[in-house]
């Protein structure tokens, strides 16, 4: 399996490299939106030339097979509509951190839950050990896709990040390996 930022295909989503071009979507349908943005570590988008720049950066970087950010392209409405990257990784130990953001008009409908289980599924297939996420421990719904995806709740990390607010925030710590993926019921019993 090729590493990197490879496209994943699922019933309703398409992952793929963000290009330029996404960037008019990605500010309409959330990089501008601070109940998005609210618990993530960066600051809402003031214009779309940010964006432009920022996918600009991602598009060139996605050529690297230790860059992992993916588009969440909406089968149905053909633009992006958020966004999966691994934050984090250790190669030694095979760990990747995933992030992960989703426009708000589409909150609900397991679109998340979809494009998390396709990106574990591949981080695994290419080697990784763990895969792990945070949540604010204030965003249990963040949680709850996570758990959905069979990550296993590992504890509290007190003061562990900056939120976009500012303030630094209590995440929860959650994870799973890949034995566990591998004996987990199907991918369509989990979505």
């Amino acid at each position: 399996m090729q590493q990197g930022t490879v496209i994943l295909e699922t019933e309703r989503l398409l992952l793929r490299p963000f290009r330029v071009s996404d960037a008019e979507a990605a500010f309409r349908n959330w990089t501008n939106d601070p109940l998005v943005t609210r618990y993530l570590t960066w600051t809402p988008h003031e214009d779309v030339a940010f964006t432009r720049q920022l996918f600009q950066e991602w598009e060139e970087a996605s050529a690297r097979p230790d860059f992992y950010q993916w588009a969440i392209v909406w089968k149905e409405s053909g633009e992006a509509v958020g966004s999966v990257s691994v934050t984090e990784q250790d190669l030694r130990v095979g760990r990747a951190q995933l992030g992960y953001c989703l426009s708000r008009a589409l909150w609900g409908r397991g679109l998340m839950t979809e494009a998390l289980n396709a990106v574990i599924d591949h981080l695994f297939s290419i080697g990784f050990e763990r895969v792990e996420a945070v949540h604010a421990v204030e965003n249990p719904a963040s949680g709850r896709v996570m758990q959905k995806c069979g990550m296993s709740f590992e504890g509290v990390l007190r003061k562990y990040c900056r939120a976009s607010t500012g303030e630094l925030t209590d995440v929860c710590m959650r994870s799973i390996l890949r034995g566990e993926w591998e004996g987990a019921p199907t991918k369509e019993t989990i979505k």
